[in-house]
């Protein structure tokens, strides 16, 4: 048995892999991974241009493409269309046995981050244009984000909302999660929801400010943020999701909207490679892991219920980064900014890399 299923198995917390590449699928990989006990696939702008950008795997369907006179934006969609209905054949038996899992995510266009009826509208398109049960539709967290999830729900659409970076706007996700739920007609059993809440950039960032202000207490906090503040999160997670407003949820048939450990590879070498896998595992919750994680984790990972574990010492750490100056809000305002263009930036590279190799066609 890997870690992987011992996650699962022993500490109902569900890994999924953090990447989508033609390849994986079309090669047996994904099967393999599966087997091993990777339970979802992630995907992002930046995941995809990766793939797209550094393989030939796609050349053969975007020749075609371009043949039928399609523009790069739909060529784009429909490359990643390809990929998910494979990567979604895979993990299909996941779902059907039911827990939870099985799910692969695609994020909307980064260009809709900050227009709630477009989004809802691309969100509820994608679930017609790919009739998976198993397809998760990535929203971010930004303010027009929080609007777009409660329609999304209340339309009984599947959504994972991603670029999560503060406690406060989990609090706006969690409580349009519910009141999507609330005001659907349908069958709540058919409605899953996922909330990514970002670990590793929070330290990246707050690292970066505790070296600014440079002083013994300052510097003592590094490293310390991101997991202190998931801890509240999973805190924030647990409260919410009880009591007499979430039965009456539950006998609908209403699904937790599970907390994701996204970003959980290691940025700063200083820290040990698994850290954000090690102190975050817990009942209900997924972690995302790129293959390198996945690796590290497999070979020395500690197995343990750890996301319960010093929840007022996590406290006492934000406590103590309010009192040397770091102010979270901010630092989430900047992540998701930051998040947002990088999405950007990635998705309008690979159209232009796409038009570059359709020549006489123009990205729409």
């Amino acid at each position: 048995m890997t870690k992987l299923h011992q996650l699962h198995d022993l500490h109902d917390q569900s890994p999924w892999l953090d990447n989508l590449t033609r390849g994986d699928v079309t090669g047996g990989r994904l099967h393999r991974m599966v087997a091993q006990g990777i339970r979802g696939v992630t995907s992002n702008p930046t995941i995809i241009a990766k793939a797209i950008s550094g393989s030939s795997d796609y050349d053969g369907q975007l020749a075609a493409l371009t043949a039928a006179g399609r523009d790069a934006e739909a060529s784009y969609w429909a490359l990643v269309t390809s990929d998910l209905n494979g990567a979604l054949a895979v993990l299909r038996p996941l779902y059907d046995g039911g827990g939870g899992d099985g799910f692969v995510s695609v994020e909307l266009a980064p260009a809709l981050a900050h227009d709630t009826e477009t989004s809802v509208a691309a969100a509820r398109a994608l679930h017609e244009r790919i009739a998976a049960p198993n397809l998760l539709v990535k929203i971010p967290a930004t303010v027009e984000g929080v609007a777009a999830v409660r329609q999304a729900t209340t339309e009984g659409l599947s959504i994972n909302v991603t670029l999560l970076f503060g406690l406060d706007r989990y609090e706006q996700i969690i409580e349009a999660y519910l009141q999507g739920l609330e005001a659907h007609p349908g069958d709540l059993s058919r409605v899953h929801g996922v909330a990514s809440f970002f670990v590793s950039r929070v330290d990246t960032e707050v690292d970066r400010r505790l070296r600014a202000v440079a002083t013994p207490e300052a510097l003592a906090l590094r490293g310390r943020a991101a997991v202190a503040q998931a801890k509240l999160a999973y805190r924030l997670f647990r409260d919410r999701f009880r009591g007499p407003r979430w039965q009456a949820l539950a006998a609908r048939g209403a699904r937790v909207q599970r907390p994701l450990w996204a970003s959980t590879s290691t940025k700063d070498p200083a820290y040990p490679d698994t850290v954000y896998v090690d102190s975050l595992i817990g009942p209900d919750t997924i972690t995302t892991l790129p293959e390198t994680t996945i690796a590290a984790f497999e070979d020395h990972g500690t197995l343990a219920t750890t996301i319960t574990q010093d929840v007022e010492d996590a406290q006492a750490t934000m406590d103590r980064l309010a009192a040397v100056g770091i102010d979270l809000r901010d630092v989430a305002r900047v992540l998701e900014d930051e998040g947002v263009a990088a999405f950007a930036d990635s998705y309008d590279g690979l159209l232009a890399l796409l038009q570059a190799r359709t020549p006489g066609v123009n990205v729409a």
